[in-house]
């Protein structure tokens, strides 16, 4: 069960909430939205940063 666990948190929440920061940027850019441009770059700082925390929880 920890593999499931595992693959989840390194390998499909990360690339989801990649794929979504990088729309909301460049939605934000393009409509001059700072509230968007602002939170798509939280969202894919976190997609980087979320396996490295979680795993090191998990492992």
């Amino acid at each position: 069960m920890a593999m499931i666990g595992t693959t989840i948190f390194s390998h499909i929440l990360p690339v989801i909430c990649g794929f979504f920061g990088i729309v909301m940027i460049i939605s934000g850019s393009l409509e001059n939205s700072n509230s968007k441009l602002a939170l798509g770059i939280i969202l894919f700082i976190i997609a980087c940063v979320f396996p490295y925390v979680v795993l090191s929880v998990l492992i």
